[in-house]
């Protein structure tokens, strides 16, 4: 809206402050800064507060407000002043202040650093989650003016109130004064707070499309009153799959005396339904969208689908009309899926849900799937559905302009009904938050991605979201750390997929073969080794192998200790007149389900040439699929997830309250409780004291390929020792010693930066760059200028020979094959013959610059980075030094901050690695001391978002000890976090 305070320019109205956010029953409002333009709007949400919501609000009965208290609850100047509205349809439902006080409790201006609130929540809207997101961002709006606390008088029998602030997660102080409760909260974030934020965070956008996706009534907006068409479609589809709730057709060109449509009610508007409808499909023109959202808004409807075209994929005209939908359906407090979207699918038994384009609802299944495009989701739809998968939920988000991937990790963690996640994402909004969610789920169920447009550097049209500067291979390395299954292909995640919702985890890398095909079996075995697995020799069943002996052999491959995973390979048997004998497919498929049944839980795969029947076979339900309930532990958490590695310690997460399951009942005033407020990233580290279960195979998938099967296997054993590794996560080291400076670093950058920096930043001088990471025990050898030769010479004698020489021309820095580099100068005469030799080869020395250091010991020549992208954070790089690694791409990457665990294994992960380690009878290099310079390196880009780039180039990795031989760091203004910042949806 147009604010019109009469500020100074200086207090002008802070539309940064604006946010739609997501409460805690799934539903959305907006939050933004009280205008002058709100007194009426004020006045009308006091009216429908009761008595007593305004008693603990004003100690007092108050029945009404005064035009002078109209006028102080409306005027701000968003310094010492400050009020803040949750609107839902442009009405108020809750609102908050702060007024800055000294330390006698009167009004103040800054430098004092305290301020007091109060909030006030309309009856109607209390338990949901209001005043805690009111609370996130008045903190973080007082955090921006210099206030560090908020002092708060709240009666005792306010027991909401009090919860609010008990629950944030803040420092805070407590005592009792005449008569009423006096809190005094810390608002500096904490890891509490923050853990309190993201959980509820998490419980209301995995609510949000829950509501989507098990509505109770569906409205088809733009139901053609001829068969075809888009709405139609949809409705035939809503009732072919047999949804288990109410459905109406809603188009205002119906006429009036039309009742029925394909035996659903028929109406004209939304207004004529006598019920409130829950989730509404819009099939209409975009030119009509609008007055489709509105009357959508005005009747309650909770979630949209939009299926219509002609927004962000037609340009810059189209992403505004995009923009303007979102906030218009937001401003009613809806989601959207789309626009442009194919649809949504719910298979649960109590839901049946098939809004969506797809003819045919795919069967009940455990896996759950999210593409960004209809065509691509149309595909795996159909390739799920010839390979006998079942889905347990799908959606197809278009343009993503405001349900996205994210969203539908929150649910998958908390849906009981799938075991694994599938998404195929063409552009990452938030990829901080999508780590971040990614390795959560991760943590209890597989997730598996395709990234399409990896290599085009911009978003697909339609695709309104910042684009990430980050190579593709740096995205796929973040992907891995957070536990994501990244694979290049729609088939290769169905294949995936297939295996890790139907098998246990592989205990380890050892691979069992056999089957009735040597040529086959050989095919399988190389296919192992290719993808790092340790397949024992192939054993031949021989083409005369019955079913029976396909039993015999895969249980005593299950019993078998020393192996972990095993894949069957079949061809046709070959009768007596020749002719291959392909009947027997679901013969074969029985012995082999009995014999997983019956064997130790260890994942089995088939590969099998034009056997009939077979794959259908094996994916049939089997009795003795893998148990979905998870016991839980004494301290009320859930065990490992079915699935889990064998031998493994569980991985956990919180209980969650998922569809399906009834949340505990709110004690009286509950606004979010202390258990409630808990948190993955917290439960992901605790230790269960109870075991799961052992998981039992399920369906046994079929591969047509050797190729496919094995590097499905491949995956789930990457992804199995991911989870016993999350089991006990690394450590950041604090490195509490007298080489680390925190403080004296950080007054360091400030006065490189000055009191004005450039955003651009600045790069640092060798000396300045050396001075900075000194202060975190990271030495940088010195290098002097060698301007001439006579000042090469006193700079050796200076440092002490032997010395290199080296150009430090930006066109020649780090080319040692071009010849300006010169080593292991022992002498005076030397240094100048290869001063001489070096600008007659190369140029002046004014262009050359070159620069005189003292040797260091021979080891591995080596590369570390760490950049900061403003969408994924700051990067941890790794790779050998020269030409060779960087052709070939071979560089690894984590987030920051780095465990100990990650430093271990960025350097272990590079192809290369073996050189680090004694390869061709080499001296191992101090691979300890590397691993301190990554965690130090790490640890300052962490403490200091300033610096936003550090090369240090050469790194030379000895036997004993290491040296860097040069540093590049650049300076500038921090780039905003917004996952540190309160909740809100982004606006794209």
């Amino acid at each position: 809206m147009e604010p019109t305070p009469e500020l100074s320019p200086h207090h002008a109205y802070p539309d940064h402050w604006e946010a739609d956010v997501v409460l805690r029953d799934g539903g959305t409002a907006r939050i933004r800064p009280i205008t002058t333009d709100d007194a009426e709007r004020l006045v009308s949400f006091y009216e429908q507060v009761s008595d007593e919501s305004k008693y603990y609000r004003f100690f007092a009965p108050y029945p009404r407000l005064s035009d002078r208290d109209v006028h102080r609850f409306t005027h701000h100047d968003y310094v010492d002043r400050v009020g803040l509205a949750v609107t839902i349809g442009g009405e108020f439902i809750g609102t908050v202040r702060f007024d800055r006080i000294n330390e006698q409790g009167r009004p103040a201006s800054a430098p004092a650093d305290e301020a007091e609130v109060a909030f006030l929540v309309q009856d109607a809207h209390q338990g949901r989650g209001v005043a805690s997101a009111l609370l996130e961002h008045i903190a973080a709006v007082a955090r921006e003016r210099g206030i560090r606390r908020f002092a708060a008088e709240v009666l005792p029998a306010n027991n909401k109130m009090i919860k609010v602030f008990r629950d944030a997660g803040y420092t805070q102080q407590r005592s009792f004064e005449d008569g009423s409760v006096h809190l005094t909260l810390d608002l500096e974030p904490t890891e509490k707070s923050l853990a309190v934020q993201r959980g509820r965070e998490q419980r209301a956008e995995a609510r949000s499309v829950q509501r989507l996706l098990a509505p109770g009534s569906v409205a088809v907006i733009g139901t053609g009153r001829t068969p075809g068409g888009v709405g139609r479609t949809v409705l035939r589809n809503l009732l072919a799959a047999g949804f288990t709730g109410r459905t109406y057709a809603v188009n205002r060109a119906f006429d009036e005396g039309l009742a029925t449509l394909d035996g659903v009610p028929a109406h004209r508007s939304l207004g004529e339904i006598d019920e409130q409808v829950d989730l509404a499909v819009i099939a209409v023109p975009a030119h009509r969208v609008p007055e489709a959202v509105a009357d959508c808004g005005e009747h309650g409807v909770q979630g949209l689908v939009v299926l219509s075209a002609g927004y962000a994929e037609r340009g810059s005209a189209g992403r505004e009309l995009q923009r303007e939908l979102v906030r218009q359906a937001r401003s009613y407090g809806m989601r959207i899926i789309g626009p442009n979207a194919f649809g949504i699918i719910n298979t649960a038994e109590s839901v049946r849900l098939n809004a969506s384009l797809a003819p045919e609802s795919p069967a009940r299944g455990r896996i759950g799937l999210f593409t960004q495009s209809g065509a691509i989701g149309i595909a795996l739809l159909s390739g799920l559905h010839r390979r006998g998968a079942g889905l347990s939920s799908f959606i197809s988000a278009g343009n993503r302009a405001d349900v996205s991937g994210n969203d539908f990790l929150q649910y998958s963690f908390e849906d009981p009904d799938t075991d694994v996640a599938l998404l195929y994402l063409e552009s990452l909004g938030n990829p901080r938050k999508f780590t971040r969610l990614a390795r959560r789920t991760a943590a209890v169920k597989p997730v598996v991605v395709v990234k399409g447009a990896r290599h085009s550097g911009t978003n697909p049209p339609g695709h309104a979201v910042p684009v990430s500067r980050i190579p593709d291979a740096t995205v796929s390395a973040l992907m891995r750390q957070a536990g994501v299954i990244r694979v290049d292909t729609v088939t290769e995640m169905v294949d995936a997929g297939l295996l890790l919702a139907g098998q246990p985890l592989p205990a380890g890398p050892r691979v069992a073969i056999l089957g009735n095909s040597e040529s086959l079996g050989l095919l399988t075995y190389d296919a192992c080794l290719a993808e790092g697995l340790r397949p024992r020799p192939p054993r031949d069943l021989t083409t005369a192998a019955s079913p029976q002996d396909f039993r015999d052999a895969l249980a005593e491959a299950l019993a078998d200790g020393t192996c972990d995973a095993v894949i069957v390979t079949a061809i046709p048997w070959v009768g007596e007149n020749g002719e291959a004998e392909t009947g027997d497919g679901e013969v074969l498929a029985a012995a082999l389900r009995g014999a997983a049944a019956g064997g130790p839980a260890k994942p089995v795969a088939v590969v099998h040439v034009e056997i009939g029947g077979l794959a259908e076979a094996l994916a049939a339900a089997s009795s003795t699929a893998a148990p979905r309930t998870r016991p839980t532990t004494l301290a009320g958490r859930p065990a490992a997830a079915p699935g889990a590695p064998t031998g493994a310690a569980p991985a956990t997460a919180t209980a969650p309250t998922g569809p399906g399951t009834e949340a505990p009942a709110e004690t009286a005033g509950t606004t979010e409780t202390a258990e409630t407020a808990e948190t993955a990233e917290t439960a992901e580290t605790a230790e269960t004291e109870a075991a799961a279960p052992p998981a039992r195979p399920g369906r046994i998938p079929a591969y047509p390929a050797a190729e496919r099967a094995v590097r499905a296997m491949a995956e789930a054993v990457k992804y199995a020792q991911w989870r016993r590794q999350a089991a006990t996560p690394g450590k950041v080291p604090e490195f509490l010693d007298e080489t680390t400076d925190e403080p004296g670093a950080a007054a360091l950058i400030d006065t490189l930066l000055g009191t004005a920096p450039d955003p651009r930043g600045r790069p640092l001088t060798h000396d300045e760059a050396r001075e900075l990471l000194g202060r975190y025990g990271i030495p940088v050898r010195p290098t002097l200028p060698a301007p001439d030769p006579e000042a090469a010479v006193a700079a050796a004698a200076r440092l002490g020979y032997p010395v290199a020489l080296k150009t430090t021309a930006p066109h020649l820095r780090h080319r040692a094959d071009l010849g300006g580099v010169r080593l292991d100068l022992t002498d005076e005469d030397a240094l100048r013959r290869a001063y001489a030799e070096v600008t007659e080869l190369l140029g002046k020395p004014a262009e050359l610059l070159p620069v005189v250091q003292s040797m260091a010991p021979r080891g591995v020549d080596t590369v570390v980075r760490a950049s900061i992208d403003a969408a994924a954070g700051a990067v941890l790089s790794f790779g050998l030094a020269g030409a060779p690694s960087e052709l070939l791409g071979d560089t690894a990457h984590r987030l920051v901050p780095a465990t100990d665990r990650d430093a271990a294994e960025l350097i272990r992960s590079i192809k290369a690695a073996p050189v680090l380690f004694g390869w061709r009878g080499s001296a191992p290099v101090d691979t300890p001391a590397l691993e301190e310079l990554l965690l130090r390196l790490s640890r300052l880009v962490d403490d200091h978002p300033e610096v936003v780039s550090v090369a240090l180039e050469p790194v030379v990795v000895a036997p004993q000890g290491l040296t860097v031989l040069g540093a590049t760091v650049r300076l500038a203004p921090p780039p905003p976090r917004g996952d540190l910042g309160p909740r809100r949806l982004p606006n794209y």
